[in-house]
């Protein structure tokens, strides 16, 4: 089962960067559908409703992913199972793509354009935005975002199979969805959150430890990825996001954190990194780092999913 895991989550990741997310019918949107009447249901204002939330979401969908995996016979039918789900839960290619897209539109001063476009990648209000702005945004999208759409997804798959793929994702669609502060989901939503918390803890440290490896990929230096990720993670509100964060800014020589607006709640984020703020000309070199960071993900994936399990031994009754 380990050599059909570890080539299923390598086609699936291969069929991410060649095409892409599914044009349409994408399980992912298919999963917030799911989710959203689910909690037309299930919605309370305390946080007991939210665990049940949770759980009614994310331990079907589970369950469905151990059965199709057990239900393999042959190591083939385990290899496209697997990729599929990989391919269906990673999302790089459509992320770079997304940098891309803002950066082209920054360097053409297409400011209204890319201040739209920004919006695919982050929650905060973007209408009054400046271009360095907006390219502040996107690199802080596309650092935390390779650690939840790439690196955590595949390092689950290579853990648990399928099962992992798609829990994981299931984890993260909900924090998305009710994991944030508002008034209807500040307890609702507080189950959600916690738990993507605990699932991203070892996979945003990965993201950073391979930011700050291969940051000379960006004419960065390790030694000041890794000073950044040592003094400034701790400062940004989110766990995961500050170490991943903080390494991509000490790995592009730039400061990120500043203030956000999201729907009238400010947060003033601490500064993370040593150097002027982004401008559009990082861009490019962030998405570089974003890719690297990926490919790196994908080839850790694979020796994981490798690595021999320790086989249980076999209960003796006593005579």
């Amino acid at each position: 089962m380990t050599a059909s895991r570890a080539v299923g989550i390598a086609v699936g990741f291969a069929l991410d960067r060649a095409v892409g997310d599914p044009a349409r019918f994408h399980p992912v949107a298919g999963l917030g559908r799911y989710a959203a009447a689910v909690e037309r249901t299930t919605h309370r204002d305390h946080r007991v409703a939210g665990v049940l939330h949770h759980a009614a979401v994310v331990g079907p969908l589970i369950a469905v992913a151990a059965i199709a995996e057990r239900s393999c016979r042959r190591p083939w039918q385990r290899v496209v199972l697997t990729a599929a789900a990989t391919w269906a839960v990673v999302g790089g290619r459509s992320l770079v793509r997304e940098g891309d897209t803002v950066a082209a539109q920054l360097e053409r001063d297409d400011l209204p354009a890319a201040r739209q476009q920004v919006t695919h990648l982050v929650g905060r209000d973007t209408s009054r935005l400046d271009g360095p702005g907006v390219a502040r945004a996107a690199v802080e999208s596309l650092a935390e975002n390779t650690s939840d759409a790439v690196v955590a997804p595949l390092l689950w798959g290579a853990a648990l199979g399928v099962p992992g793929l798609v829990g994981y994702r299931a984890i993260n669609t909900l924090d998305a969805m009710v994991g944030h502060r508002s008034p209807r989901y500040e307890r609702f939503g507080w189950a959600s959150a916690r738990i993507d918390d605990v699932a991203n803890l070892v996979p945003s440290r990965a993201s950073a430890a391979l930011a700050t490896v291969l940051s000379p990929i960006v004419g960065g230096r390790p030694r000041n990825a890794a000073r950044a990720w040592v003094r400034d993670a701790r400062r940004h509100p989110s766990p995961n996001a500050g170490p991943v964060e903080a390494a991509f800014a000490g790995a592009l020589g730039v400061t990120l954190g500043g203030v956000n607006d999201y729907a009238g709640r400010i947060e003033d984020r601490a500064r993370m990194g040593d150097g002027p703020g982004p401008v559009v000309s990082d861009l490019p070199r962030a998405t570089r780092l974003a890719t690297a960071v990926a490919w790196a993900s994908a080839g850790l994936s694979v020796l994981v999913a490798l690595a021999p399990r320790r086989a249980r031994r076999p209960h003796r009754a006593r005579p």
